[in-house]
């Protein structure tokens, strides 16, 4: 398994990968873990078996485990706009519309005028937007379009690209419009084989062998490429993101050793072209920070010598960029178990970046859960973690900007607490205040973000995409919260969620769907704070029982009696650990919070969005 495990990875063994899929297959579902399972639809404008087959793996290894519908050869565009029965009742998590330069039917010709050939571009394109439409309108799902890769030959040479002409122009006008779409439509993701084709070799890519005699769009070498990258983007889509870059110094960050060759004689700035490399490297490194990446070292160096090669005045990365550093002797191994913990997340988030293969092997035998890609030549080094999509962006918010700040603020705060000795003087000392109100579209991203990434404290460990949380916020048979925390020591943002349904049979009953929670706010009342807020809403509504629902895994036990401590009385257990409780209104309900201050609204404020195909 170890061995699959790397050639899932980039650089990937692609034909390793077409020849054992099925072993592979056997391999990844005989591990010890808990899948996600999702809808996924292939409508394909070419041949997509081999695709969908190979996309199943990288999916797999992410934790989703899939389950496929895929269009007849050539039925993407008439799937959807005909109401395909079999589309309709799959009720798709994703749609997926594999199209390619194959699939555009007219190109121009240079007897065409410029206004003729817009009239083409609009012509092509229409039939796109009317498709996306429809599946809007229809099945309320995120959809991943392919834009156009360049055509595989140039008519015109040169100026191809430039003249309104030239296919590779025409190619670029119309993905231009796919982009323009994107823009405005939060649910709708590109997935660039513009790029990849180019990356891979276009002539490659586009080999017109695979296309007439399998229908393939592009060559069957490079499906393992185009699997593996649309997979990051699905595991994007349902918070299956990596959060921390955890690095090592030495020929990582710069060329030679600091204790070796002192500060002074690492090789890192502009003077030579080694350390232009690393120079490169840490601003791409840096780079991340803005997307909310978190920053870490683990070296094995004297602390007092890796700040001073982190202070050098032409590095780039300097010590307060960094929320932790491990400069030590211990282990890379305990060293990362720690930066874990005092990070508050779970291993499976980090990536481990490091030059020594020794390290590596290390790290990934006895922590399998992180990422540690192979990094053998500096010159390689931002082309394997970029490639790799360990931070693929399939959704940006207001707090990926703040994150970095919102830890280092969390480590202000474990200083404060150590000053009390009593537990709620601390908390009271923190002057928190929350707005919990119904879900806003100002913050569906974010709460979207949150359920794809809570582990510890998730009941139900439902995962939910932006268009799923969208119509359940439309219903108004449901009650959604979010809660916003900040303090003295600033804003946390949005790091609670909590969403359920009325029961239709019985109007008095409330059933709790989803209760999770940011780990950073543990231990801070936030959570008897969403429970107050929520039976507000309740009673409001007449509900005088909520019922919740604590389904175990590995990473949630923590929460096993979360609703014991809120008062719920235990209804029933199975064998697997599923329980139900419930908490009878009846009586009346005592509130619990009494050290953050509330910002609440009434229940005729909720928010209406669009609705969402029914489970």
């Amino acid at each position: 398994m170890e061995r699959d495990a790397v050639l899932l990875e980039y650089p990937l063994d692609s034909e390793y990968i077409l020849k054992k899929r099925k072993a592979i297959k056997r391999q990844l579902k005989s591990r010890d873990m808990t899948y996600i399972k999702k809808k996924i639809a292939v409508l394909g404008g070419s041949t997509t078996h081999d695709m969908k087959e190979i996309l199943e793996l990288f999916l797999l290894k992410h934790g989703i485990e899939p389950i496929f519908y895929e269009s007849e050869y050539g039925q993407y565009w008439q799937d959807v706009m005909f109401d395909s029965v079999e589309l309709s009742e799959f009720c798709p998590d994703v749609i997926y519309i594999h199209t390619s330069t194959r699939n555009i039917m007219d190109f121009p010709t240079v007897r065409n005028s410029q206004e003729e050939v817009a009239e083409l571009a609009e012509k092509v394109y229409q039939p796109f937007e009317a498709m996306w439409e429809k599946i809007s309108e229809t099945y309320h799902c995120p959809v991943i379009q392919n834009n156009f890769e360049p055509p595989f030959y140039r008519l015109l040479g040169n100026r191809d690209v430039w003249d309104f002409h030239g296919g590779l122009n025409f190619v670029n006008r119309l993905n231009e419009r796919f982009y323009l779409y994107a823009q405005s439509h939060e649910n709708f993701y590109i997935q660039d084989i513009h790029y990849l084709a180019s990356c891979y070799g276009l002539q490659r890519w586009a080999d017109p062998f695979y296309w007439h005699m399998y229908k393939y769009a592009l060559a069957v070498p490079a499906i393992p490429e185009l699997a593996y990258n649309l997979a990051n983007l699905i595991k994007s889509i349902y918070g299956k993101n990596k959060k921390a870059f955890v690095l090592d110094l030495d020929n990582t960050l710069w060329g030679g050793i600091v204790g070796d060759d002192g500060p002074d004689r690492i090789e890192i700035g502009q003077e030579t072209s080694v350390g232009q490399m690393y120079s490169e490297f840490q601003q791409y490194v840096k780079a991340h920070k803005d997307l909310g990446i978190m920053l870490t070292i683990d070296s094995k160096n004297e602390e007092e010598n890796a700040l001073a090669g982190l202070n050098r005045p032409d590095s780039i990365l300097k010590p307060d960029d960094f929320l932790v550093i491990k400069a030590n002797w211990d282990s890379k191994d305990q060293n990362l178990l720690r930066i874990a913990e005092e990070l508050n997340v779970g291993v499976e988030s980090l990536v481990f970046v490091d030059d020594n293969p020794a390290e590596r092997h290390i790290v990934s035998l006895q922590i399998p859960e992180a990422a540690v890609p192979e990094m053998e030549k500096p010159e390689r080094y931002i082309e394997i973690l970029d490639r790799s999509g360990f931070f693929e962006v399939s959704a940006f918010s207001s707090d990926d900007l703040r994150r970095n700040q919102m830890y280092q603020a969390n480590a202000a705060r474990k200083k404060q607490e150590a000053g009390f000795e009593n537990y709620e003087d601390y908390l009271r000392s923190l002057e928190m205040r929350a707005e919990i109100r119904t879900f806003s579209p100002a913050y569906m991203s974010r709460i979207s973000q949150l359920t794809g990434k809570s582990n510890q404290f998730n009941l139900t460990t439902r995962r939910c995409s932006l268009a799923e949380l969208e119509g359940i916020a439309k219903d108004s048979g449901n009650i959604t919260l979010y809660g916003k925390l900040e303090d003295r020591f600033g804003d946390n943002g949005v790091v609670s969620v909590v969403f359920g349904h009325l029961d239709s049979d019985f109007p008095k009953r409330f059933h709790i769907d989803l209760w999770l929670m940011s780990c950073r706010v543990l231990k801070r009342n936030m959570e008897f704070a969403m429970m107050d807020a929520l039976v507000r809403q309740c009673q409001e509504k007449g509900v005088n029982e909520i019922f919740g629902y604590y389904y175990p895994t590995k990473k949630n036990k923590m929460v096993k009696e979360f609703y014991a401590l809120q008062g719920f009385e235990k209804v029933s257990e199975d064998d697997l650990g599923n329980t139900i409780w419930k908490l009878d209104l009846s009586a009346g309900y005592e509130k619990k919070n009494d050290v953050i201050q509330i910002e609440e609204e009434s229940v005729e404020k909720q928010i209406v969005l669009s609705p969402v195909c029914p489970e």
